[in-house]
């Protein structure tokens, strides 16, 4: 069941439910709202842009919590939706979508799933999914087909890929190195963890969880003398950690830079918080490396080349975006973005000439001739690098 709260003419919150809503819960999400009142209408036939059905928001997550502990039960989901024109298309599709109404079905998800498929050919499905698997992963996943008896299905080998990915299980940074016939003793990632064991200096923990702890000050913590029952507040010192982190997301900020950034942000929250006991995020920072934004036009550097075709979302579209993103879900976790840097660069050189087979005519002699190959290279795939600082006990 869905209500709906508002103005149907500006802003509308469209509240899921269990059941039919008490007159003292409409007097409290009234408050909620903003002191607006509820529409006492099941259909809005207007031109609203609001979030995917498929896609609930964190704006929603934190809403409905709050209902929670306003003591409202039964909430679902509450999203916002804008009232727009009936041409109105300046909205990321990729998020949102234009309603013709606000009905009892915007949250209705009539999508069946896809059936199950039986790869036969997995070398051909690794090429044409993309999935990037080598010869040896190939191998190995057709004699495990023979040994389980039956074809493994789209979605074993799909997962297989991620899993087995250089993203989750680093088989490369972790892998054994065979040069010029020659097995090396050590790992890439092995080389990398050696600079902290050789020089550990401050350091108290690191390559343990997935954020490094280095020694910090004393601390004075003005806190409750006991957490587990009303205590009176008292001053004492401990031995501090500080917490650093940095996580790139690159791709993702790419393709989506809002959210793309925002979990890039919330993914170093997450591992700051995971390290050891009582860990906390303090503030964070970002870093952005994108093409010329081109934002204005007194910058000669920037008119050296075209401005190419983007796939994606343009580099100012991408700074602009992925700036609110990293900073919102830091706010939401109460951590400023306090701090970062921001690149941009393109550049376009003549390349070392390649040669091409000219025929003349019926004689079977060739003649090469050389042309010069203009190489244009900028940060297309954007860099995003969200990290941040904190402390632990």
């Amino acid at each position: 069941m869905i209500h709906f709260f508002g103005n149907e003419s500006t802003t509308v919150f469209a509240v899921q439910s269990q059941n039919e809503l008490s007159t003292e819960t409409i007097s409290k999400l009234n408050w909620l709202f903003g002191n607006v009142t509820k529409i006492e209408k099941s259909v809005l036939a207007d031109f609203f842009v609001g979030p995917r059905a498929t896609m609930i928001t964190p704006w929603s997550t934190n809403a409905v919590e709050i209902t929670q502990n306003m003591g409202i039960e039964g909430i679902i989901r509450i999203e916002e939706f804008q009232k727009v024109t009936v041409d109105f298309s300046d909205f990321d599709p990729m998020l949102s979508q234009k309603y013709d109404c606000l009905n009892q079905n915007i949250y209705s998800i009539n999508i069946q799933p896809e059936v199950i498929l039986e790869i036969d050919d997995i070398a051909q499905y690794n090429q044409t999914e993309g999935l990037a698997l080598n010869e040896e992963e190939i191998e190995y996943l057709n004699n495990l087909a023979t040994k389980i008896g039956r074809k493994l299905t789209d979605s074993e080998v799909f997962a297989f890929s991620q899993a087995n990915s250089e993203h989750c299980r680093h088989k490369i940074f972790n892998g054994t190195f065979v040069i010029d016939g020659k097995e090396k003793k050590t790992s890439l990632f092995k080389l990398i963890k050696k600079t902290s064991s050789e020089n550990p200096n401050d350091i108290v923990s690191a390559y343990k969880d997935n954020v490094a702890f280095v020694k910090g000050p004393i601390v004075e913590q003005f806190a409750p003398k006991s957490a587990d029952k009303p205590d009176f507040y008292e001053k004492k010192e401990f031995e501090s950690v500080l917490s650093l982190k940095a996580e790139t997301h690159n791709f993702p900020t790419t393709v989506e830079p809002f959210n793309g950034a925002a979990t890039g942000s919330g993914g170093e929250i997450r591992d700051r918080l995971a390290g050891g006991q009582g860990s906390l995020p303090l503030a964070g920072t970002a870093v952005y490396m994108t093409s010329y934004s081109r934002l204005t036009n007194n910058r000669a550097y920037e008119k050296g080349m075209p401005e190419r075709k983007w796939l994606y979302q343009t580099p100012m579209d991408i700074l602009i975006k992925a700036s609110n993103g990293a900073s919102d879900f830091g706010n939401k976790f109460g951590q400023p973005l306090i701090t970062g840097s921001i690149l941009t660069f393109e550049h376009q050189e003549i390349n070392s000439c390649h040669t091409e087979p000219l025929e003349v005519g019926n004689d079977k002699n060739w003649l090469r001739q050389t042309q010069p190959d203009k190489r244009k290279l900028g940060y297309d795939k954007v860099i995003m690098q969200a990290g941040g600082i904190g402390y632990g006990n």
